[in-house]
């Protein structure tokens, strides 16, 4: 069977990476799925097709070279306004893909995780992803975030809305809301803040993705579509990440 995850030292033998100065945490914007379609004359859903067995390359690849990590925007609160034929056809790859990939999963060590608000899914889709993500609860090699039905400032009127019922109880005042605090609510409160951000097809923009979270992210932006993205394409991104000197605002 091929597996998700390769030699664990396999990161060693890529040349010029720092093991130092590999991320932890990576976000991804995987663009372009649909322009690729377009070019080959092929329906929209194609792409993504295309898009999802390529994920399962990145995935691999980010394991190997040790990142903790990996946080991909799957479907926006935006991707709603899309023709409905192509949203019914990404909730068919997302149940078909949860599927296949749970038992490699299981046996790599991933640990499958979502953010975002999943309740207008199809019930199948969430009954799937619920029985892959207890199923892989245990991996510890690398944890597979999906952004799901996500958006960065959903992510941000979620978390006020929590603190309104916190303070409400008395458990929260004014004087104590420190930044720190406010991240604590967001969905991605246990994973951290991401220290790369990579967005493929070209385009530059955040498109309403970790609004809060990639406040000091290195980002890369990849001209290649996301179907076309490669393990080798990935490499380079990180490579860049090594060269920078992160700041932090200093």
């Amino acid at each position: 069977m091929n597996h998700l995850i390769s030699d664990p030292i396999s990161c060693l033998k890529h040349p010029g990476n720092d093991i130092k100065k590999i991320p932890r945490h990576v976000a991804m914007i995987m663009d372009g799925n649909r322009r690729w379609a377009v070019k080959k004359g092929l329906p929209p859903i194609a792409g993504h097709w295309q898009g999802a067995h390529v994920l399962i390359d990145i995935l691999k690849e980010a394991a190997s070279l040790g990142i903790k990590i990996l946080t991909v925007y799957s479907f926006s609160t935006e991707n709603w306004n899309r023709p409905p034929e192509e949203i019914a056809g990404l909730m068919q790859v997302f149940e078909t893909y949860l599927q296949k990939m749970k038992k490699p999963m299981i046996e790599d060590g991933v640990k499958l995780e979502a953010i975002g608000d999943l309740t207008p899914f199809p019930e199948q889709v969430k009954k799937v992803f619920y029985e892959t993500k207890e199923a892989t609860a245990a991996g510890q090699k690398i944890t597979l975030v999906l952004a799901l039905n996500y958006g960065g400032r959903d992510d941000l009127r979620r978390a006020v809305l929590k603190m309104m019922d916190v303070y409400k109880e008395g458990k929260l005042s004014r004087e104590n809301l420190t930044e720190d605090v406010l991240g604590s609510y967001l969905d991605t409160a246990k994973f951290g803040d991401p220290e790369l951000l990579i967005r493929t097809s070209g385009e530059r923009r955040i498109s309403n993705f970790l609004v809060w979270q990639i406040a000091y992210s290195e980002v890369c932006i990849s001209e290649v579509l996301w179907p076309d993205f490669t393990p080798s394409d990935f490499r380079k991104a990180i490579l860049e990440f090594q060269t920078r000197e992160r700041r932090l605002g200093e």
